[in-house]
């Protein structure tokens, strides 16, 4: 599903639209990453539009209360006008027009009361609609800034990935181990031969070795006396 989301839309568009998926169904969104700041901007955006939709809503309907609260101010309107009528109709002793003017201000009266309750409900849907589009208002400034910082939180993220990246890019604590390692190894391959080599050593042909040399430089001076003491034997 998400190969065909990335290939239809392209990668940045799908992984944002494949993080709102999550987030609507209570997966984890990317360990605080990119992906998560670009679903809580799309999140942010959608919640602006429908604050902007309740707020259109919330106009269409004070415009409708107002027409109604002026058709309702009008019949009282009309009323004083007809009362005025009947008083001089029957001044003038025209009592027919004086009890049709009468009638029509009953008829008012008549509905009235039914108009005032209308209006009445239609005010407080109003006051009910503007006070929740203040409240969504509220919680809009409160997500912006909440945004600013999950941007902020996001990019000091990015920074210690960078930082945890050249700390293992560059660590030598490794390498020193292995050269460490490698020095232990040659030292102790060292202390191995010299051991080695000193057991291979028999001290006694050491010593004989030693006596037969001796003997050696012995018989080599003796040697020479000789043949010092023969010569002077022959000169004389």
């Amino acid at each position: 599903m998400k190969k065909v989301m990335y290939w239809l839309i392209g990668e940045k568009a799908g992984r944002t639209v494949v993080g709102t998926w999550n987030w609507l169904w209570g997966i984890p969104i990317d360990s605080g990453g990119k992906i998560a700041v670009a679903v809580a901007e799309e999140s942010l955006q959608s919640m602006q539009e429908g604050v902007q939709r309740l707020a259109e809503a919330v106009a269409t309907q004070d415009a409708s209360y107002q027409r109604a609260k002026q058709k309702y101010d009008t019949k009282l309107q009309e009323i004083k006008v007809l009362n005025r009528q009947v008083l001089n109709a029957q001044k003038l002793g025209h009592d027919l027009a004086a009890r049709q003017t009468m009638a029509r201000i009953i008829q008012i009266e008549q509905i009235l009361p039914t108009l005032e309750a209308m209006l009445q409900q239609a005010e407080d849907s109003v006051k009910l609609s503007k006070a929740k589009l203040s409240r969504e208002r509220e919680k809009i400034e409160s997500y912006k800034s909440a945004m600013q910082n999950l941007k902020d939180l996001a990019e000091v993220n990015e920074a210690l990935v960078e930082i945890g990246k050249v700390n293992s890019e560059f660590d030598i604590g490794s390498a020193k181990s292995q050269f460490d390692a490698a020095k232990s190894a040659v030292e102790n391959r060292n202390l191995r031969a010299n051991a080695l080599n000193s057991l291979s050593e028999d001290p006694q042909a050491a010593i004989n070795e030693e006596i037969e040399q001796m003997t050696l430089d012995e018989e080599v001076s003796l040697r020479l006396q000789q043949l010092e003491s023969n010569d002077i034997t022959k000169t004389d």
